[in-house]
């Protein structure tokens, strides 16, 4: 697609033409000018982007190497993020069904005392009537037609007490099962905790050691391996546009992709930290979770329940406000504006920015406000 059509393909997730259009125009020219400037829209790559520096004098270990072994460890760490987050998602689910448990069991038994008590009453009633035979009672009394008014109101709070004891078992057995339960509950929320503690420190590790690697580069270093970021990304973007995927690309955004998309595109500069849900830093899927909230969507919290639970959409049907689901194991996302080019939150040390959608390899698509997103 050419320079025209892609700008054009990001103009079409504006707000529509005239006074609406202005802020899509905006974010058209905004797009089209950094992916321009990059690189990542469109055209051949030259041969100086394409080749990567020398490494660096004498014995020094070659900068590719080194960013390789950088870009491991936070792919690691991004793993180990997705983990993190579900695995809090799950200590807050399991906390508050604990809570739950724990009011239910509270009210049954209150119940129970109170049918304890009833249950007793009846009991003493019955001992008060003398436990005398009714046969007995009938020969006995020197009015019948009273006694049998009363042997029926005996025979109804005998009932009364099956009934009662019947509602004791079985409130019993309830309560048994609700213990079981928030024990189970318990046992979750303790592995849970344990599962966040290890990604956690898991996600720690593998920043700390790639800023280390990174501490050890001399400032023109740095800026060489930057560029060599750039240069590989370029490479996969010119590699996925050279497919003439975009050809076939030609949705337009829906309503409330148009607000998940001007969330998102509002949030550019702001630092990824992860873990984070915003307002002011994300990581990749903070990111979307909150640009689809503010669409009126309400989406799961993590990029691999994203890929799991959204419906999912052919690449050739893309649209802007869909997710693009990244790596084999879902372990992150960006949002498709259009155009080729996506809006993500990329790694520690880095911004949440404007890329090609082609530089990091395609899980696959998930549709937010498609069918059955609920």
């Amino acid at each position: 697609m050419g320079s025209q059509g892609a700008r054009q393909g990001v103009r079409d997730t504006g707000e529509g033409r005239g006074g609406r259009g202005v802020r899509g125009g905006r974010l058209a020219v905004c797009t089209a000018v950094v992916l321009c400037a990059t690189g990542l829209l469109a055209g051949p790559a030259t041969a100086a982007q394409r080749a990567p520096a020398p490494p660096p004098g004498g014995g020094a270990r070659p900068l590719e190497e080194v960013r390789k072994e950088i870009e491991g460890l936070y792919r690691t760490a991004e793993r180990a993020t997705d983990e993190y987050n579900a695995a809090e998602e799950q200590v807050q689910l399991q906390q508050k069904k604990i809570v739950e448990l724990a009011r239910t069991i509270d009210g049954e038994q209150r119940r129970l005392a109170a049918l304890k008590r009833r249950a007793g009453a009846l009991a003493s009633a019955q001992y008060r009537a003398g436990g005398i035979p009714p046969g007995a009672q009938l020969a006995l009394s020197k009015d019948p037609e009273s006694f049998l008014a009363n042997a029926d109101l005996v025979r109804k709070g005998q009932q009364a007490v099956k009934g009662v004891i019947g509602q004791l078992t079985q409130l019993k057995t309830d309560l048994e099962g609700y213990a079981q339960d928030a024990s189970h509950r318990w046992e979750e929320l303790e592995a849970n905790r344990k599962k966040k503690d290890a990604a956690r420190k898991e996600i720690n590790d593998k920043i700390d050691a790639a800023k280390e690697l990174e501490s050890r580069l001399a400032a023109k270093e740095k800026d060489r391996l930057r560029k060599l970021e750039e240069d590989q990304a370029l490479l996969a973007q010119q590699k996925w546009l050279d497919s003439g995927v975009l050809k076939e690309i030609t949705g337009k955004a829906s309503e409330q992709g148009k607000k998940a998309i001007s969330y998102a595109t509002s949030q550019i500069g702001k630092d990824y930290v992860w873990g984070a849900t915003g307002p002011d830093t994300f990581d990749c899927s903070g990111l979307t979770l909150r640009a689809w909230q503010a669409a009126g969507r309400t989406i799961p919290r993590t990029s691999q329940e994203q890929w799991r639970q959204l419906p999912r959409v052919a690449l050739k049907d893309l649209r802007p406000g869909d997710l693009i689901i990244y790596f084999s194991d879902a372990s992150h996302v960006g949002m498709y504006l259009g155009d080729g080019a996506i809006v993500h939150a990329p790694r520690p040390g880095r911004q949440v920015t404007v890329t090609g959608a082609g530089t990091m390899p395609i899980l696959g698509v998930v549709r937010p406000d498609g069918e059955n997103s609920g």
